[in-house]
């Protein structure tokens, strides 16, 4: 049996993007009635102000920007900008868990849903995220969330985001002698591969601890001789499998977003990815995600924005990966 010697991955996450200093809420509301006035955008103050504060201090700039025009700052940006740029700007203005609800939103409207929006959001926040996030779906939409994911899926990938939306999974909480147990069953769901064995799988996956699921991989490779990753890989396909692999790389990795990056050279530059991925990692872990990028592919993320976005796009991407000229 072949036998790991991984240890826990520990490196400390860093963002890009972090409180602006000698921050004035009142000035920068009056910089952006500005530029939002006239026939032309002076996009390139937005994104100066913008992609330069942090969440919290854009929320800041709207309430100072109603109180001086009377006007709703998410509603200037979305009838003065179009494309992705607007994309890009609207979405710096929405809170987390308001962003997460309106990406959810959109990947399930109209025909078609976008899986890997799903994916992406669902098997990557805590408990505590999902359950702001459900509530911000409802304010939002007046939907329920669990409704929706139920009526826009299917089959073993219904079930398994329907168990990461009740956000009821264990925290903070380890035992051994189980996890010899987890990792029986997640072999023999490998083997066996039926409903029965699939529904223990993703159950496990989706609701034991990050602790706990660490031991979980770790007897799972003293138990096959295999890896966690290449076992899914060999024995599961489709969403399900995306799925699964999603919730276990972000358990091992405690979420190393760059994952979730499409390889811009084999499939194209995939934008409403790329804009959910870096507004929502920006003060979280994007300077590590950036890191992982270049050891991966041998290119640096900014080479890749750059070679695949332009103008004020452009420029606002890389102001959220933040970073020196020598990084690209």
């Amino acid at each position: 049996m072949k036998k790991t010697n991984n240890a826990p991955f520990s490196q400390q996450f860093q963002g890009t993007i972090f409180p602006a200093p000698s921050f004035d809420p009142v000035m920068d509301a009056q910089m952006l009635g500005g530029a939002l006035q006239g026939m032309e955008c002076n996009k390139d103050v937005l994104i100066d102000i913008l992609t330069q504060r942090c969440n919290a201090q854009r929320l800041m700039i709207a309430e100072a920007y109603r109180n001086m025009y009377g006007k709703d700052l998410l509603m200037d940006l979305k009838e003065s900008l179009s494309h992705h740029f607007k994309e890009v700007m609207v979405g710096l203005m929405y809170p987390p868990a308001t962003y997460d609800a309106h990406e959810l939103w959109h990947a399930m409207k109209g025909a078609g849903t976008d899986e890997n929006c799903l994916i992406d959001i669902l098997a990557s926040r805590s408990n505590g995220e999902i359950f702001q996030m459900k509530e911000a779906y409802l304010m939002q939409y007046q939907n329920d969330l669990l409704q929706d994911i139920y009526s826009e899926t299917s089959g073993h990938f219904r079930d398994t985001l329907m168990n990461l939306a009740q956000g009821t999974r264990q925290e903070g909480y380890a035992d051994p002698a189980m996890a010899a147990q987890d990792a029986m069953v997640l072999w023999e769901a490998c083997q066996q591969k039926t409903g029965e064995h699939k529904n223990m799988l993703q159950m496990i996956l989706c609701n034991k601890s990050y602790q706990q699921l660490w031991m979980v991989f770790q007897e799972f490779q003293n138990i096959s001789g295999q890896d966690i990753v290449e076992a899914i890989n060999e024995c599961y396909d489709g969403y399900f499998q995306e799925l699964l692999l999603d919730k276990i790389l972000c358990r091992q990795q405690k979420y190393t977003t760059f994952k979730y990056f499409i390889y811009f050279q084999d499939l194209g530059f995939h934008n409403k990815t790329v804009i959910r991925i870096l507004i929502a990692r920006s003060e979280i872990d994007l300077m590590t995600i950036r890191q992982r990028y270049k050891e991966r592919y041998g290119k640096s993320l900014f080479h890749d924005i750059n070679h695949f976005s332009s103008g004020h796009y452009e420029t606002a991407l890389l102001a959220i990966c933040g970073g020196d000229v020598q990084d690209y």
